[in-house]
């Protein structure tokens, strides 16, 4: 293609990503040189903890071409996922006998909703230009996602790491398409954090150790959804009532003032899990958390994990007969994983 149709493509791309729902859509190219020292960096500190993916594809997650051999550029997507009508984070967070949820897990799995999107626009793609090499990402490859994304210009890395929006804040999913097609690159948008840190200052645990970087081994987060083991003792206390994610270093950033609620259905609250009490997930069997969590990020996690999970903000809830009752029936639980955290929980409410 001459280079003012693909200036016309570029812009037909970001026409019908908005039409499939994305707030924003740019194009980003291949070069990462400084996003790969960087990364380096920070598996040599071991901050990724147990996430061994991080480092199991070399160069590939730097490399875009490497990763999926032609690509020439990355179409970069985000989408807005914040449901509108949900509890106020803030109030549950406030309360120690409720269960917070990350924004993001809400409703449905964001995989399998981004991922159709970013497909039917890569379809979208091929019926205006014909057979192009493609492959489409939902968080689900060694993918550089917010450095192609500031790249793009849909936003810029903040000092907790994730991406921001002037228009949109970070209450946003990200996906890509690695194409062969020589499109146009937009410009990358400057920062604009200035000299706030209120989300380093905020966060429960210190895990944003500096500006733009992040220990995940003490990132809430990572704990309650990535590590797959016994929860260090020290942090504990100060994961509070969260139990799957952590959304405080957004819900203090100035810049979600701007965010914008999702129009989609399928990020709706499920299972009334934006103000849930905790004795009553606790009380979910291994069926109960299968069937009612079916289609949610959260499944991901099993059983085991979510139960550790509750143990721990249970251990952490002013004392009640009602949390002592849920946790010593739990005490005899299968799994010594369960066992371990619902014993120190259940100390925690004794000593209180």
């Amino acid at each position: 293609m001459h280079e003012p149709d693909l200036h016309l493509l570029a812009d037909d791309i970001k026409r019908w990503g908005r039409a499939l729902g994305f707030a924003g859509v740019g194009i980003a190219g291949c070069e990462l040189g400084a996003a790969e020292q960087g990364l380096q960096n920070w598996l040599a500190r071991g901050f990724h903890g147990e996430m061994d993916y991080m480092a199991a594809h070399g160069t590939k997650r730097c490399r875009p071409a490497e990763l999926v051999p032609g690509t020439l550029r990355v179409i970069t997507a985000r989408l807005d996922y914040l449901p509108p009508g949900a509890a106020d984070p803030h109030a549950v967070l406030a309360d120690p006998h409720a269960a917070y949820i990350s924004r993001y897990a809400l409703g449905r799995d964001y995989h399998k909703v981004l991922r159709t999107r970013l497909q039917n626009l890569a379809d979208r793609i091929g019926a205006a230009v014909g057979a192009h090499r493609f492959r489409v990402f939902t968080d689900s490859a060694p993918v550089l996602e917010v450095e192609l994304a500031s790249q793009s210009g849909l936003g810029w890395r903040g000092k907790h790491t994730l991406l921001l929006n002037r228009e949109h804040g970070s209450w946003f999913f990200l996906g890509e398409i690695y194409t062969d097609l020589p499109l146009p690159l937009d410009v990358a948008e400057s920062s604009h954090c200035g000299s706030c840190r209120a989300c380093l200052d905020v966060c429960p645990t210190q895990a944003i150790v500096a500006p733009y970087r992040l220990d995940a081994r003490r990132c809430i987060s990572y704990l309650t959804i990535e590590l797959k083991g016994s929860i260090p003792l020290e942090l504990r206390p100060l994961i509070g009532n969260r139990i799957y994610g952590c959304d405080d270093c957004q819900l203090v950033c100035p810049w979600n003032r701007f965010a914008q609620t999702t129009a989609l259905p399928d990020f709706a609250v499920r299972n009334g899990l934006d103000h849930a009490r905790l004795v009553d997930l606790f009380a979910w069997s291994e069926t109960d958390f299968n069937d009612r969590l079916a289609g949610s990020a959260i499944r991901r996690i099993g059983h085991e994990r979510w139960l550790r999970n509750i143990a721990v903000a249970l251990g952490n809830a002013a004392p009640h007969p009602q949390i002592r009752a849920a946790l010593e029936a739990r005490l005899a639980h299968p799994s010594a994983l369960v066992r371990e955290h619902v014993g120190w929980a259940l100390e925690r409410q004794l000593r209180a």
